[in-house]
């Protein structure tokens, strides 16, 4: 029916709802306010991100011919990138190797930590969270130091992995692929922790009930409602896990040797060292590019585009 009778003999026809008046003015002003409290963090990212990222790439092409007494220019030497490429490609790959492993072991280690935490910790909930965080009260050189002494020749794990013959006489695990491994899986743990914590603890318990009462067991609960539901969690913590030890460079410089060495002791000893400001923006722009596109593929993959 595309129109009804109108008591007086003329059609009665739909029109649009009206807003009351002041409905669409305060709209305007809550926009206005959101846009102002977007305002020192733009700006906040705009100088001190945006801004160097930049700078940065403009110094990825400077010429590599320059030097400190010459100075550099940009001559748009697209070729820095395959230099890094070519010298520096071992490097890039075994700092995602490492990374990607210390980003499992971590989310292995802390799901059952964050799990117990948010189910079982009863009234112990927030001292088991205060010690979560606990290493962040102290220094990150001070606890990468700190491996260094747990692991050393002399160490008491290594004397117990020798008396039981896991580990040759001569066997170590300081200064090894290992060594880098543990130091980066432990920093970086509380970053997994948190977010799967704060992802478990949000899940509706009487969903857990209800898959107990349509008599799921204790693990197929866990894969059908728990895991799904705290996928948010799980991607958040690999992203704050992966990113920082892709790009570290303080557990491989204390904890191994030139053969551990990672992107970002190439890139420090380019800057501090060599003094190359060329390739040392090209390789970290290499760097960043090659997280982005890792990020990009894994989020899309696990389906959670909205965490970007």
């Amino acid at each position: 029916m595309s129109a009804l009778a109108r008591p007086g003999g003329g059609p009665l026809t739909a029109s649009a709802p009206v807003s009351p008046p002041g409905l669409e003015g305060a709209r305007r002003g809550r926009r206005r306010i959101g846009y102002l409290l977007l305002l020192p963090g733009a700006l906040w990212l705009l100088v001190f991100f945006v801004v160097p990222m930049v700078q940065l790439a403009g110094a990825s092409l400077y010429d590599p011919a320059g030097s400190l007494e010459l100075g550099y220019r940009v001559a748009f030497a697209f070729s820095n990138y395959g230099d890094v490429f070519g010298q520096y490609g071992p490097h890039l790959l075994r700092s995602f190797l490492y990374g990607g492993v210390a980003t499992l072991l971590a989310l292995l280690l802390g799901y059952p930590l964050a799990y117990a935490i948010a189910f079982k910790a009863g009234r112990w909930r927030n001292i088991l969270l205060v010690l979560v965080i606990a290493p962040f009260f102290t220094s990150f050189l001070v606890r990468t130091l700190a491996w260094k002494s747990i692991l050393s020749d002399n160490g008491f794990i290594v004397s117990v992995l020798r008396d039981i013959g896991l580990l040759g006489s001569n066997g170590r695990l300081l200064a090894t692929s290992f060594a880098v491994v543990t130091g980066l899986t432990y920093n970086f743990l509380p970053f997994m922790t948190l977010p799967l914590y704060a992802s478990l603890e949000k899940i509706d318990r009487r969903l857990l009930e209800a898959a107990s009462d349509l008599y799921a067991s204790a693990w197929t609960t866990f894969r059908r409602v728990t895991l799904p539901l705290s996928m948010p969690g799980v991607v958040a913590g690999t992203l704050l896990t992966f990113i920082p030890a892709t790009g570290d460079y303080v557990n491989a410089q204390l904890l191994g040797t030139p053969n551990q060495y990672m992107v970002g002791n190439v890139i420090d000893g380019l800057l501090l060292q060599v003094r190359d400001y060329a390739h040392a923006p090209a390789l970290s722009f290499v760097l960043m590019a090659s997280i982005l596109v890792l990020v990009l593929l894994y989020v899309r993959r696990a389906g959670t585009e909205e965490l970007l």
